[in-house]
Formats: C-alpha cells, sequence, structure tokens
C-alpha cells in the first residue's frame, strides 16, 4: 500500500530524543518519495523542518498560511544581519550609511558591529559588503538571523504557545 497522502498528528509528542529523530526522517523520506503529508505540531522547530508550507491553526481556526517565509513577511518580521567589524573601525559611519541601500530597511551600530534589518539576506549581503569595503571597513564575520514560526505565531495569537 503507497498512499498518496499521510496525516500525522502530533507523532513525537512524549517520545525520547532518538525515537524523534527517526520519526523526523522517515517523514523527510515520504515526502521525498512524492508523499504528501498533513503534520500537526506545537513543535515550531518540527515544522520549520519538514514543511513546505505552514498553516497556524488558532482556536480551530486556520488564521494563516504559507511557506515559512511568506508567514514571516506577513507579520512584517525581517532578517538580521550581523556585519563584525576590526576592533578598531568605529562603525557609527557605516550604520549611518547603509540605510540608504535599498536592500536595507534599518541599521544600527552596536559594539564592533553594525546590526541591518533586511527583507532578504540574500539580495542584501553582496551590496552591504561591498559599500563596507569601499568605505574602507573590515569585515571580519557575518552571522545571519532569520525569523522563526514561534515569532510569527505569537505575532498572530498574541499569546505564547500552548495546548
Amino acid at each position: 500500500h503507497q498512499p498518496r497522502l499521510l496525516f500525522m498528528d502530533e507523532p513525537t509528542v512524549g517520545i525520547d530524543p532518538q525515537s524523534r529523530r527517526n520519526i523526523l526522517d522517515s517523514v523527510k523520506q515520504l515526502n521525498r518519495q512524492g508523499m504528501t503529508i498533513l503534520y500537526t505540531t506545537h513543535y515550531m522547530e518540527e515544522a520549520e523542518e519538514l514543511s513546505d508550507r505552514v498553516g497556524i491553526i488558532d482556536h480551530g481556526k486556520l488564521i494563516a498560511l504559507g511557506t515559512q517565509r511568506e508567514l514571516t513577511r506577513l507579520v512584517g518580521q525581517w532578517d538580521t544581519l550581523r556585519l563584525h567589524l576590526s576592533e578598531s573601525d568605529d562603525v557609527a559611519p557605516l550604520a549611518d550609511g547603509l540605510p540608504t541601500l535599498p536592500e536595507v530597511l534599518q541599521a544600527t551600530a552596536l559594539d564592533h558591529q553594525v546590526a541591518l534589518i533586511v527583507p532578504d539576506t540574500h539580495e542584501a549581503l553582496p551590496p552591504v559588503l561591498s559599500r563596507a569595503v569601499e568605505l574602507g571597513y573590515k569585515v571580519r564575520s557575518v552571522d545571519i538571523e532569520e525569523p522563526n514560526l514561534e515569532a510569527v505565531f505569537l505575532h498572530l495569537t498574541g499569546r505564547a504557545l500552548r495546548d
């Protein structure tokens, strides 16, 4: 029997970590084989790992549906880029100049780093790095923080995660 659709209702509740990993790996394998899986969970990290599309249900009503990226944009959640600069650099001029790029919504100067709010990390990173180099800064490293589904859930429901 090879069903095209599988319903799984909170399959990892109350199980040990090894069994949980086995279930998650099996779900991914079934999906790669072409099976559609309707997977319910309260664990947002599972939804992020497994899902192409996510529906958020609150009090029995579907309140949002889309890809993780679509849902985070729906509620105004953006990526954060953190540029770690040389300790000798004065980061304020860079933070002041980066919002002139169309890919940057906001820039904040911190201790030896600049935190940038951007709609899309992949589009923003090349021009941001180019501008930093043009202005004579040495970027030591870059951290990328993408919004997660827990932030979306809390924004949409106004409440903490619950059963």
